[in-house]
């Protein structure tokens, strides 16, 4: 089986809305070109739904329930070339605000942008440990977490851990797809 034969465990279960196009407050089109406020909402599946509002209706105080992360950005013109239209702050925020929470797709959202941080060298691999995980229902398990570390920092600072939930390359291949989707570029 290739690699992106097959079904994915995280992709099409714990799928991410792309950006609309228009104002989640005000229902109207937000014209290709304009600036707009990107958000990240919880979603009862424990994933993520994507929300986009005009900067008129973000600054009159819309705001939707269950709000994880934001960041301005704009829709892009029909036709254009995707870019990245999220800093690499936005990027690290979404990254540590995911840092403690143990649901697995949150789990599998976190690694996939760790493995982004990697490649944008904001961090780095430094090492790896396993540790066991008690649970009463399922009893002791184990697994991987990677050590981290972030650009420039020193040796003595502490260690950024990054749970490896162990996806399979068809897994990241989808998550990278949804990311780069929601967040409206290739990472």
């Amino acid at each position: 089986m290739g690699i992106i034969a097959g079904m994915s465990q995280f992709g099409s279960k714990y799928h991410i809305a792309r950006a609309t196009g228009e104002c989640a407050a005000s229902g109207k089109p937000i014209e290709p070109g304009s600036p707009c406020i990107a958000v990240l909402c919880d979603n009862e599946e424990g994933g993520f739904q994507r929300l986009d509002y005009s900067v008129e209706s973000w600054e009159a105080g819309e705001r939707p329930e269950h709000l994880f992360s934001f960041w301005r950005t704009r829709v892009p013109q029909q036709g254009e070339r995707r870019k990245v239209f999220v800093d690499d702050q936005v990027l690290m925020d979404i990254f540590e605000r995911l840092a403690e929470d143990e649901r697995p797709q949150r789990q599998a959202f976190r690694y996939v942008l760790g493995l982004i941080l990697i490649r944008k060298r904001l961090m780095r691999y430094a090492g790896r440990r396993n540790e066991v995980v008690e649970s009463a229902e399922a009893g002791d398990s184990e697994r991987e977490v990677w050590e981290l570390r972030l650009k420039g920092s020193e040796p003595s600072d502490p260690m950024i851990d990054l749970v490896n939930p162990g996806l399979g390359d068809e897994d990241i291949i989808e998550l990278s797809e949804q990311l780069g989707d929601v967040l409206q570029g290739d990472l």
